[in-house]
Parts: C-alpha cells; sequence; structure tokens
C-alpha cells in the first residue's frame, strides 16, 4: 500500500513519476493542439461529431492529459519507497520481448496483405504465447477480438480496412 509522506526536506517524492508524467503531458499537448488540428482533416459537412476523424484522436489525447497530470500528483505527493508496491520493474525473458516485437511486426507487416482479422489472430496468438497462457479456452479469445475489433471499425465506425486476403 502507498503511503503519504510528510518530510519538509524533498518536494516531489517519487521523480520517476513525475518524469514520466512531464513527458506524456508534452506528448498529450501535442497531439491535442499541434498533430490533431494541422495533421487530420475534417470534411466540411458532418452530421454526427462522432464520426469525425478527430474525434478519437481528441478523446486520447484528453485521456493522455488527464492521466499525465494525475501522474504528476502522484509522483508529488505519494513516496516509492515500499518494496511490494507493484511499482518496481522486473525485467522479463528476452524471448518475451522478441515475441512481442515479432507480434507487431507481424501485424503491422501483414495487416495489407492478409486482411485485418486474420493479422490480429496471428499477432494475438504470437502475444499469448509470449505472456504463457496456459488456459486452452482463451485461445480462442484470439480469434473472437481481432474479428470483432475490425467489424466494430468497419460496420459501425465506418473505417475501411482491409477484411480478408481474398
Amino acid at each position: 500500500m502507498t503511503k503519504f509522506h510528510s518530510t519538509g526536506g524533498t518536494l516531489i517524492k517519487d521523480p520517476w513519476d513525475v518524469v514520466a508524467g512531464v513527458m506524456l503531458l508534452g506528448f498529450s499537448l501535442l497531439l491535442l493542439f499541434y498533430l490533431v488540428p494541422n495533421y487530420i482533416g475534417q470534411p466540411p459537412i458532418m452530421q454526427n461529431p462522432m464520426m469525425s476523424p478527430r474525434w478519437l484522436p481528441n478523446i486520447v489525447g484528453w485521456l493522455l492529459l488527464v492521466f499525465s497530470v494525475l501522474m504528476i500528483i502522484q509522483g508529488v505527493l505519494i513516496a516509492d519507497d515500499a518494496e511490494d508496491n507493484g511499482r518496481r520493474f522486473e525485467r522479463g525473458p528476452l524471448l518475451r520481448f522478441a515475441l512481442m516485437a515479432l507480434s507487431l511486426i507481424v501485424y503491422a507487416g501483414l495487416f495489407e496483405m492478409l486482411g485485418a482479422v486474420i493479422s490480429g489472430i496471428l499477432a494475438t496468438l504470437i502475444l499469448f504465447i509470449a505472456h504463457p497462457v496456459r488456459t486452452w479456452w482463451v485461445y480462442g479469445l484470439a480469434i473472437v477480438f481481432p474479428a470483432g475489433v475490425t467489424l466494430l471499425f468497419t460496420g459501425i465506425m465506418n473505417v475501411p480496412l482491409p477484411m480478408w486476403p481474398f
């Protein structure tokens, strides 16, 4: 459990949280006030503002801004001195990192060739192998999630994605 400390000497209790929060705050401000308005075009006539291509990046930018401010506040108020508070990083095996990178390469590299569903299924299966999933029925989700997300984007949000290789 995290503790509130009132040591009079330091203003910042956890400098890594403050540094990460400031970096995320800078990126969110860049995203919200420069990248989205200048690089994402918006059609002149829109019936629903949720159909705008700027809608999802704006939501992500504002969420990132709020969470970065909360992270800065946490770094100022809460010290990271407990050993088992769940915030310590443990370096995982190199094979896990390599499989996660392979998953990203497979998804991005095969997206156009195989379509969103098949490349998503392959990438999800590689991620499940990287993080040892021992329950076999969970591997069925590797088919359901990519198919569901693709149908959500193509059917509801009208985002044209390559569905299948044929």
